[in-house]
């Protein structure tokens, strides 16, 4: 007759005290799942923004070389005027 008890308060106490601290744990694991899937998708998407990057450099040479003769023409501009 104990036997039967024990395996009562075991089946009606502890079984659901253990799925709702599983249900605890496992629910904010698979938020945590999703975000990790979210930043994984985004940033993909963002490195194939940055593929255009390293034409900046370029870009920030050609302006320097330009900026130089800009420069030299304004200055002749100004002695004409």
């Amino acid at each position: 007759m104990l036997w039967w008890l024990a395996n009562a308060v075991i089946l009606l106490a502890v079984v659901p005290l253990v799925l709702l601290l599983a249900n605890r744990v496992i629910r904010p694991a698979l938020e945590i799942q999703d975000y990790a899937d979210d930043v994984l998708e985004h940033g993909v998407k963002l490195t194939e923004h940055l593929v255009p990057v390293p034409a900046l450099v370029d870009s920030d040479e050609l302006i320097s070389g330009v900026t130089g003769e800009a420069v030299r023409y304004v200055t002749a501009l100004r002695r004409m005027v």
